[in-house]
């Protein structure tokens, strides 16, 4: 089975978060749209996106929509994985034993992003790092009309690289 694409109905999910609390996508859609990001500590494309994952949250505060990454692994892998990258979006859990969040969205590879509308469809559904996909959620979740790039002038960001 692969990723569920465009189109298709995003399967509704409740997880534990990093911060004690709980995610559930039913919920966040209340709000506006959800951008999910499901990665591995161990990926080094995870370990390349997660930054980008983080300048798209910082991009997002003050509009009505959410990102939460998703992942894979143990509370304190992750929360090792964090602190070495400096991510502070909002990061839910993912069952290292059954991965219910993931077999229900069909991974087999990580990152995969995932821009759920309010309507409970996906808008964009992005399998490794796609730099235009990633350009695309960009442009459709950032509060500012012109703020910083997402990508700066001193970056060498590939078009593609699969997890």
């Amino acid at each position: 089975m692969s990723a569920l694409e465009a189109g298709a109905k995003a399967p509704d999910f409740t997880l534990p978060t990093m911060g004690g609390g709980s995610f559930s996508l039913s919920g966040a859609l209340q709000q506006g749209p959800v951008l999910l990001v499901f990665y591995k500590i161990s990926c080094p494309v995870c370990q390349f996106a997660m930054p980008y994952a983080e300048r798209l949250f910082q991009s997002a505060k003050g509009k009505n929509a959410s990102i939460i990454a998703v992942s894979q692994d143990d509370q304190k892998s992750t929360a090792a994985f964090m602190k070495e990258y400096r991510l502070t979006l909002p990061t839910a859990l993912d069952d290292t034993k059954t991965y219910p969040a993931s077999n229900a969205y069909g991974l087999t590879n990580v990152p995969t992003f995932f821009l759920v509308n309010t309507s409970g469809v996906i808008e964009i559904s992005s399998v490794g790092w796609m730099r235009e996909e990633v350009e695309r959620m960009y442009e459709a979740l950032r509060a500012e009309p012109n703020p910083s790039p997402l990508f700066r002038a001193d970056e060498r960001v590939p078009e593609l690289k699969f997890g």
